[in-house]
């Protein structure tokens, strides 16, 4: 495959643009450098083509949002018309009633809706409304949950983040029900939330989520499930529909509007009643062209079996792939993890070490072979039977690169560009 556009582009990014990217999950250092796309031109459907003209199988699917496929016709169409009547106004807009009236219809918790426009707004707001609603300052968080302060001062991605701010929020171990009772142990009457992803890739063990439920509510604290990649890809209703635990508030986004920006924080009735008093107020909160998008993958999702094909089309990549690594001898280094609808593949070295090397050979052959992998599956309505098994044919042929070179120890040897980097660097 060629890249010249791609590297043209890359270097002219440099010189504007700080990393080159707006998403560090985006960045080119998440790719075997010179080997692998850099800008995305277009997408239909599940494929993507790369300003190069080269055509890809999309797994990151722009990092989960896209539910349906690129350029669904539904959601498309929703969009040009409300863009054709306006898209931002001087006072609401019946979309925000629409919507809001479905995510009550949908979700266990929701009672009452506000939007945002991405993930760390929403879980933002469900910080700021705790605290509000409880009168207390200290938040447990159990997750990944965005790029504000409140949360990222407390990962290796902390730098401009005020120690006195980090130092509010406690973490605590997912599947570890004594971990969160110690953070409340030692912030006695003063814990305000638990936030938490109500599943990432290791699934609860039984019992988990319902004393976490407990415990909250023992306590006077708010529980808070970020649902931003659950929400409307492990459910309809989230992963709180799912597994059958209903926090008091949740938040969504990602998924929602098939690529357009728009999220949302759900909740009981009378903890968002705060937001009338506490400041969550932007200029394209209640923009009408993502709310149209919004409206119309929801119309989709709940006509079509969409949820159904994503499991299906999921436990496929999921079993295949390792069935694959079986095959070849190397599922101890190698593993696809998860629920089906989003999995995560994992490469370890022969300590039981992350190993990106192995990551990142892996990447690359599967790159030559037109599926962009960045280790894992996001999969999407619009993925077929046919990419699915193109995808394991590829998965086959990369696989059998990557067992011999880690017989022969030519890993290193074999990667064409530089290593993939790691978002969060080791503490």
């Amino acid at each position: 495959m060629d890249f010249t556009r791609s590297q043209e582009l890359l270097a002219e990014a440099r010189e504007l643009i700080p990393g080159a990217s707006q998403t560090f999950s985006k960045n080119p250092n998440q790719f075997v450098g010179g080997v692998s796309p850099v800008f995305l031109q277009s997408g239909h459907g599940a494929h993507v083509t790369d300003v190069d003209g080269n055509e890809f199988i999309d797994y990151p699917m722009a990092l989960g949002p896209i539910i349906l496929g690129h350029d669904y016709p539904a959601v498309t169409e929703a969009i040009v018309a409300q863009v054709r009547q306006g898209m931002a106004f001087s006072l609401p807009h019946p979309l925000e009633v629409d919507v809001a009236r479905t995510l009550v219809e949908l979700i266990p918790c929701a009672e009452m809706v506000r939007f945002g426009k991405n993930g760390s707004d929403v879980t933002s707001a469900a910080v700021r409304v705790s605290r509000a609603f409880t009168g207390r300052d200290i938040v447990a968080a159990g997750g990944y949950h965005g790029w504000q302060d409140w949360y990222i001062g407390t990962t290796t991605r902390n730098l401009g983040v005020p120690g006195a701010v980090a130092e509010l929020t406690k973490r605590f171990t997912y599947n570890d029900i004594a971990s969160l009772e110690a953070v409340f142990a030692a912030n006695p009457g003063n814990v305000a939330c638990v936030i938490m992803e109500p599943v990432g890739v290791i699934e609860p063990k039984p019992g988990f989520l319902e004393a976490v439920r407990e415990l909250c509510t023992r306590e006077g604290a708010v529980l808070v499930f970020d649902e931003v990649i659950t929400g409307f890809r492990v459910s309809l209703g989230g992963a709180q529909e799912h597994f059958g635990v209903t926090p008091d508030l949740a938040c969504f986004g990602k998924a929602l509007g098939n690529g357009m920006p728009v999220a949302a924080i759900v909740g009981r009735r009378d903890i968002m009643a705060y937001f009338e008093e506490i400041f969550f107020s932007f200029t394209f909160g209640g923009e009408a062209a993502s709310l149209a998008a919004a409206k119309a993958t929801l119309e989709v999702m709940r006509t079509e079996p969409v949820i159904e094909h994503l499991w299906r089309v999921g436990r496929r990549l999921k079993d295949g792939y390792n069935e694959i690594a079986a095959q070849y001898c190397v599922d101890g280094l190698t593993k696809c993890i998860g629920l089906p609808p989003r999995t995560v593949i994992t490469f370890v070295d022969e300590n039981g070490e992350e190993s990106l090397v192995f990551k990142s050979l892996f990447q690359q052959e599967c790159i030559k072979r037109g599926i962009l992998f960045f280790g894992g599956h996001n999969v999407c309505y619009t993925l077929s039977d046919e990419d699915v098994d193109r995808t394991l044919a590829v998965y086959a042929e990369a696989m059998e690169v990557f067992a011999r070179a880690v017989e022969e120890g030519t890993c290193d040897a074999l990667l064409e560009g530089p290593c993939v980097e790691p978002v969060f660097r080791r503490a």
